[in-house]
């Protein structure tokens, strides 16, 4: 059997890159960029006064002035005032153009105005204090984000900036999902005692939601081999298959079998993990994947993590989601001969990892109120309080 690692490499090693659309920046939030950005124009595009209060020009003050006439008054988004004469000033607004003949402006707590006449209440006036110079941020045509970035709400706001009203991004995946089995019934059905609800349709939609990905084909399928092969046959052209159970040693455990029977190649079946371990990962003939994970809801969300997630980062161009290191609060002894995996909050100063209670990896409760999947390495037996402790936040 393949460790963890192993098999993200396999898998990572298949990814195929997204193709790009254009879109309008009001659906932007949380897409990948596909194209890099440049600056239009210097920022700012002026200079511009950091705050309210008097605009004048040092030399007056160098040479002895220090009661200054009021010349004009400039509000954010004015233009074409005057050239100050000598002694005078500005009242000038935060955010207002601060004219080529003025090069310092005072605060406005700092001066007394009567009438028409301001004086200041300092000592020293240094050039260019309070202003913000053109171009200091960034000079017009520098590029300012490159391919690749994720559409957080400060890259949108900078895209906004840069009147880019529709950006080219990474389409998503064309995805199909299906869970299996006759014991699973939707959850608005009537149950019996010896079924469950289909909670894990509902997660996994979930996961993919983080990715704004809504998948296309989404349905239940009963352990019959012949629905299960006409179902997957209408999907293979897709990027992402993901079913949910079927992939233990049942008797009723067909996918492996109809899957290979549709042309799909086996990567691997069954990794050294824990919870986790009957995933069964394929390329479709397309070159897309098949990821068939267990039917335990943490195994479900285990294997969706750290295999699911790796590959689809890995098509926008994001690289495999990087490990958080912190400090472990507790003890955890290993049950197992794998690499396990457990959820975890994260709280305190500093912050350190608490494990969060679970029973099997049917454990309905899926560690509520975990923050991260924390990793357990099958080297160490003991995870003792104060070691170090990689996880991928949720």
């Amino acid at each position: 059997m393949f460790n963890y690692k192993t098999a993200q490499q396999i898998i990572t090693g298949l990814f195929r890159p997204s193709g790009t659309e254009s879109i309008a920046l009001d659906d932007a939030d949380g897409r990948v960029l596909a194209e890099d950005i440049y600056t239009d124009r210097d920022y700012p595009p002026f200079n511009r006064a950091t705050m309210d209060g008097y605009a004048i020009n040092t030399n007056d003050w160098e040479k002895g002035t220090r009661g200054f006439k009021v010349q004009q008054v400039i509000y954010a988004g004015q233009t074409g005032q005057a050239e100050l004469q000598a002694g005078t000033c500005y009242k000038i607004m935060t955010g207002a153009p601060v004219p080529s003949s003025a090069n310092a402006v005072i605060r406005r707590e700092d001066a007394v105005q009567v009438d028409d006449t301001v004086s200041f209440n300092i000592d020293t006036i240094k050039p260019f204090q309070n202003i913000a110079r053109q171009g200091e941020d960034i000079k017009a045509g520098e590029g300012i984000l490159k391919s690749q970035s994720i559409c957080s709400p400060a890259v949108i706001s900078l895209l906004a900036t840069l009147g880019k009203s529709h950006i080219t991004v990474k389409s998503l995946p064309k995805v199909a999902l299906f869970t299996t089995g006759d014991e699973v019934v939707g959850i608005s059905e009537e149950i019996k005692p010896n079924q469950i609800r289909n909670s894990n349709q509902y997660l996994l939609k979930s996961l993919l939601k983080k990715w704004l990905i809504k998948p296309q084909v989404c349905s239940h399928i009963i352990d019959d081999k012949e629905q299960l092969k006409t179902v997957l046959s209408e999907v293979l052209n897709f990027d992402i298959i993901i079913t949910c159970g079927g992939v233990s040693a049942g008797d009723a455990d067909y996918l492996p079998e109809v899957l290979e029977a549709l042309g799909v190649k086996k990567l691997f079946h069954k990794l050294s993990i824990r919870p986790g371990k009957p995933l069964w990962c394929g390329q479709l003939p397309s070159g897309g994947l098949v990821f068939a994970l267990p039917g335990n809801p943490i195994s479900c969300m285990v294997t969706f993590k750290l295999f699911i997630e790796a590959y689809i980062s890995m098509c926008f161009g994001l690289g495999v989601p990087k490990l958080l290191q912190l400090p472990f609060k507790g003890s955890r002894k290993r049950v197992s001969s794998f690499d396990e995996f457990f959820p975890v909050s994260i709280s305190g100063e500093p912050s350190m990892l608490h494990p969060i209670h679970t029973n099997t990896s049917g454990d309905i409760r899926l560690g509520l109120g975990a923050d991260a999947l924390a990793f357990h390495p099958v080297e160490a037996d003991v995870l003792n309080d104060g070691d170090m402790v990689n996880c991928l936040l949720f």
